[in-house]
């Protein structure tokens, strides 16, 4: 999983050709709305959901998002027991996030799915597939204009990654930037985490056992 760079929303210059005549303002002007992509992947299905939030992409908004989509999928994997997630160390998923940790052991202990969290190291989240779908989709609105939500979702429905068309919706929620946990409640928390010990910061385990052992 993965967020692309924010999207102004508005009639802006993008560069790029579209076989549509358009005209477009000549100065980047107060944008009507600013949209953040986020997406998660299946690479073996080749399965691709596109979730846009207008609010920040927080923590808070990545975990409700992941969770909303294991809500939607989970019926077709009835045996899974564990989700593999590949992720960048961004700013607001990095391992020694505070409250992204803290929410993906809510989630776990939600949905009584383990999670393993792996990351890719610094530099290569080129090698993270979702990567070349946000190519695509960039490629795919090329020059046209993103005027509206409704048009940037549009073209993101319209798009395909190996034959198919993603799954694309828009959140409306509102999140709070600079949510985070206190040293001793983050210290508490570890004890419930699993990381590898040759790399720590890169791969950790979240078991529901632990999840739960947390109210203890």
């Amino acid at each position: 999983m993965d967020a692309k760079a924010t999207l102004k929303i508005g009639e802006f210059s993008r560069g790029g050709k579209t076989r549509v005549p358009t005209q477009a303002a000549d100065h980047d002007f107060h944008p009507l709305e600013v949209l953040t992509p986020f997406g998660i992947l299946l690479p073996k299905s080749d399965d691709l959901f596109l979730y846009f939030t207008s609010s920040s992409c927080t923590a808070d908004f990545v975990v409700d998002t992941l969770s909303l989509w294991w809500t939607a999928v989970r019926p077709r994997f009835p045996n899974i027991q564990m989700l593999v997630i590949n992720l960048d160390n961004g700013p607001e998923t990095h391992s020694r996030r505070t409250q992204f940790i803290n929410r993906m052991v809510q989630f776990v202990r939600r949905h009584q799915t383990a999670v393993r969290l792996a990351y890719y190291p610094p530099y290569h989240s080129k090698y993270n597939p979702i990567e070349r779908c946000w190519g695509i989709l960039e490629h795919h609105w090329n020059g046209s204009l993103l005027d509206s939500s409704e048009a940037a979702l549009r073209f993101a429905g319209s798009m395909t990654w190996k034959g198919k068309h993603p799954e694309v919706s828009l959140s409306h929620s509102i999140y709070e930037t600079g949510k985070r946990l206190s040293q001793k409640a983050m210290s508490q928390l570890e004890t419930k985490l699993d990381r590898f010990p040759n790399l720590p910061k890169w791969f950790l385990d979240i078991k529901p056992s632990m999840a739960h052992a947390l109210d203890n």
